[in-house]
């Protein structure tokens, strides 16, 4: 018997992906060149010569059985030593190997982080907008999954709604900075006022509640802005890290999870999350990739693309008269749709070959994504076709 619960999700599939597939066929009609694509994050910049040349050094000079051979359950351990060094260094917290599990990429470290503070029944707390694959990474895990209610004047957290949500069955607080689909980085202030809250709570509720930290945006961050590291502000803190879009390498499937130092039981958490990968199959990444990302831990690609884009679309954007909110980060932007239909404006969007993505699956209703880690030249040449499709569907906006 086949499982209904997969089953059905074959009627509910990604409209992320679908929009992708959709562009795909529609730049195989007219070249890809005329289909202008905001639908998928995939990074569009090459990753560093340096993790490149790295693996050409590996492969030509490290014997076989080393690089390719099963690395241990919990990650290779020098890479563990050295990703524990950089995070010590760079955000001034004592963080050792033992805290430190290597993953393939954030959704492997957030489906081992729910696993690892849930179980089934209890409830995990998260910030509309969010990613939608949130929904499969918790409910898979048996857990259920809350969601407050956007602010949408800024995208930092709705306080009111947030405490109304939390009871004694909330175990885990997931949150997305800087944020897809919205771009916002939640503020220094954001972060203290959320440490505030959840260590007012677990002393309340008698129990820890663990703050799952999704920060694979982390570097990507513009104006000169540093993006404040949860783990500081909050002992609990479980961070979740992929290097797809720092380094540019989202088909390595590499990341990690980094456990607070100061968290409850915090020395046996990364070997608890072993344990986990047996039952959940995501055991033992890429032995290439691990080694790869050692090789330039403190590195990125040239990131400065994506600000480039985010001050074109920006600008066009306040300029036709969309509200949106300016993105701190990462290569979103979440405007509001010219109306309530979300789907129905993006369908529309479609007739000019403008591939946007609505916003319901994110969470909040009547707005709509825009991934612009697409080539500069082409978001030149989108904003007359942006402006053309706004005029002529909105002309009494």
């Amino acid at each position: 018997m086949i499982n209904e619960t997969y089953k059905r999700r074959l009627e509910a599939k990604s409209v992320i992906r679908e929009l992708s597939e959709y562009a795909t066929s529609r730049g195989q009609e007219i070249g890809y060149e005329n289909v202008f694509d905001y639908s998928l994050g995939n990074p569009s910049v090459p990753c560093t010569e340096d993790f490149t040349n790295s693996v050409i050094e590996m492969y030509e000079h490290m014997d076989p059985m080393d690089l390719h051979g099963y690395s241990p359950s919990l990650g290779n351990t020098s890479v563990r030593e050295i990703v524990a060094d950089s995070l010590k260094r760079r955000f001034d917290i004592p963080y050792e190997t033992k805290h430190i599990f290597m993953t393939s990429g954030a959704a492997s470290a957030i489906a081992h982080a729910v696993r690892l503070v849930t179980k089934p029944g209890d409830e995990v707390i998260t910030f509309a907008p969010f990613f939608p694959e949130y929904m499969p990474y918790i409910g898979d895990a048996g857990a259920v999954l809350k969601v407050v209610p956007a602010r949408t004047e800024d995208f930092q957290i709705q306080e009111e709604a947030f405490l109304e949500m939390l009871n004694p069955n909330v175990q885990a607080v997931l949150i997305n900075t800087p944020n897809n689909p919205s771009g916002v980085v939640y503020s220094e202030k954001t972060l203290k006022r959320l440490a505030e809250i959840l260590n007012q709570k677990q002393e309340e509720y008698g129990h820890e509640i663990f703050l799952i930290s999704d920060e694979p945006y982390r570097e990507i961050a513009f104006d000169g802005v540093e993006v404040p590291y949860p783990a500081r502000y909050y002992d609990n803190t479980l961070t979740c890290y992929s290097f797809s879009k720092s380094l540019s390498l989202p088909g390595e499937r590499i990341g990690y999870i980094a456990v607070n130092p100061k968290a409850v039981d915090a020395d046996i958490l990364a070997v608890i999350c072993g344990q986990i990968s047996r039952g959940i199959g995501h055991n033992c990444p890429s032995s290439t990739s691990q080694l790869g990302i050692a090789k330039v831990i403190d590195e990125t690609s040239d990131l400065s693309v994506y600000e480039t884009n985010r001050n074109l679309l920006y600008d066009a954007l306040t300029e036709l008269g969309f509200e949106v909110v300016r993105p701190g980060g990462t290569f979103y932007i979440f405007p509001k749709a010219l109306e309530e239909d979300a789907v129905a404006f993006c369908n529309k969007a479609k007739k000019y070959d403008l591939i946007l993505v609505p916003s319901d699956n994110f969470g909040v209703p009547g707005y709509f994504r825009m991934a612009y880690c697409i080539d500069t030249e082409k978001v030149k040449r989108s904003i007359p076709v942006l402006k053309k499709f706004v005029e002529t569907e909105y002309p009494n906006r």
